[in-house]
C-alpha cells in the first residue's frame, strides 16, 4: 500500500511537471511565430492545479490550457506560487513580452490573455509595457484595484469579457481613461455561472476570444 500511494505521488509529480513545462515560456523564439499568454485566477495559485470554489465548483486549469491551444500560435501559460504579487508577477510578464519584441516577434503577434486575478496581472503588464502594438484580453479582470487606481491604462488592441450574472463587471471605467487605446471591444456573455463562467472551457467566452486572437497580426501593426 505504501509503495503505491508513493508510485501515485511520484506519477502526479511529474504529470504536473510536464503539464507545467508544456506551457512554459520558450528556451528557442522563433519571430515568425505568434505568442499568447494565459494568467489563470487566484484560486490556482499554489501546487493545485484543479482547485475547488465552495460555490463555482472546479476550476480546470488543465482543461482551460487545453480549449486555449492552437496550432496557429504558441500558448505560454504559468503556474503562479501562492502568495505572489500581482505587480511582481505583471513585471515578469511584460518582461517575457519584452524577451519576444527583442528577439524579432512583432508585437502585434503577441497576446496577453488574463481572468480574474490574472485579468489583473494582464492590465499591469499592459500598464507596464506602454505598447499599443501589443493586444490583451481581459477575462473578468475589471474589478477593486485596477478600478481604484486611475494611473493604471490600457494600451494597444483589447477584449474584454465578463459574464452577466458576476459581481465583476465591465472594463468600461478602466476604457474611458486609457487615451492610447487602439481599439476596445467588449462581449457579455450570460452563462449564469457569476464567476465560474471562466473555470472551466465554455464555448461562450472560448470561442470569440480565439476568434479574436486570429484577427491579430500584420494588419495591426500601425
Amino acid at each position: 500500500m505504501k509503495f503505491i500511494l508513493i508510485l501515485f505521488f511520484v506519477v502526479t509529480t511529474v504529470n504536473a511537471q510536464a503539464a507545467s513545462s508544456e506551457y512554459a515560456f520558450p528556451n528557442s523564439i522563433d519571430p515568425a511565430k505568434r505568442y499568447v499568454f494565459y494568467s489563470h485566477g487566484f484560486i490556482v495559485e499554489g501546487e493545485e492545479r484543479t482547485p475547488i470554489h465552495p460555490r463555482w465548483g472546479v476550476y480546470d486549469f488543465p482543461s482551460v490550457l487545453k480549449a486555449l491551444e492552437d496550432e496557429s500560435y504558441v500558448l505560454v501559460a504559468h503556474h503562479r506560487p501562492e502568495g505572489v504579487s500581482p505587480i511582481d508577477y505583471a513585471k515578469r510578464l511584460a518582461g517575457e513580452v519584452k524577451q519576444l519584441i527583442t528577439a524579432g516577434v512583432p508585437p502585434q503577434n503577441i497576446t496577453l490573455t488574463g481572468f480574474s486575478r490574472g485579468g489583473v496581472i494582464t492590465i499591469l503588464a499592459s500598464n507596464e509595457l506602454k505598447n499599443s502594438r501589443v493586444n490583451v484580453v481581459i477575462l473578468a479582470g475589471c474589478a477593486g484595484l485596477i478600478n481604484r487606481k486611475r494611473d493604471i491604462q490600457l494600451y494597444g488592441r483589447v477584449l474584454s469579457i465578463y459574464e452577466t450574472s458576476d459581481d465583476v463587471g465591465s472594463c468600461n471605467l478602466l476604457e474611458a481613461r486609457s487615451r492610447k487605446l487602439k481599439e476596445f471591444k467588449e462581449i457579455a456573455i450570460t452563462t449564469g455561472k457569476e464567476h465560474g463562467a471562466f473555470y472551466r472551457p465554455m464555448d461562450e467566452w472560448v470561442i470569440p476570444l480565439k476568434h479574436w486572437i486570429s484577427e491579430s497580426g500584420p494588419q495591426n501593426a500601425q
